[in-house]
């Protein structure tokens, strides 16, 4: 086979799977129930967000919180300030693209 097939789980259940980690890019997927969500931290790359189901309420630099449902992509820029929750009854699963890929 030339191509490498990944797997992403499926499920209601919290998660972070680093489907993809290389040289490359990061691949990241999440999937997040009421009231979780990554700490607040930096980005340390440029990051490319979508929402595959649910609504994302995502806190960037010093705005107030912003909300996004399922099919939007944020592209957000490196070094921005970040704080990513689930607010919302329904599970919020979403994919994460670092690219460069973060070198440390």
């Amino acid at each position: 086979m030339i191509e490498t097939v990944f797997r992403l789980s499926r499920t209601d259940e919290n998660a972070i799977e680093k489907v993809v980690f290389d040289e490359n890019i990061n691949y990241i997927h999440l999937v997040f129930n009421k009231g979780d969500g990554l700490p607040e931290h930096n980005s340390n790359s440029n990051v490319y967000m979508t929402v595959l189901r649910g609504t994302l309420s995502i806190g960037l630099g010093d705005q107030e919180i912003h909300e996004y449902g399922a099919g939007t992509l944020l592209k957000i820029p490196f070094d921005t300030r970040m704080n990513v929750k689930n607010l919302h009854p329904d599970t919020l699963e979403i994919i994460i693209v670092k690219a460069p890929a973060p070198k440390n």
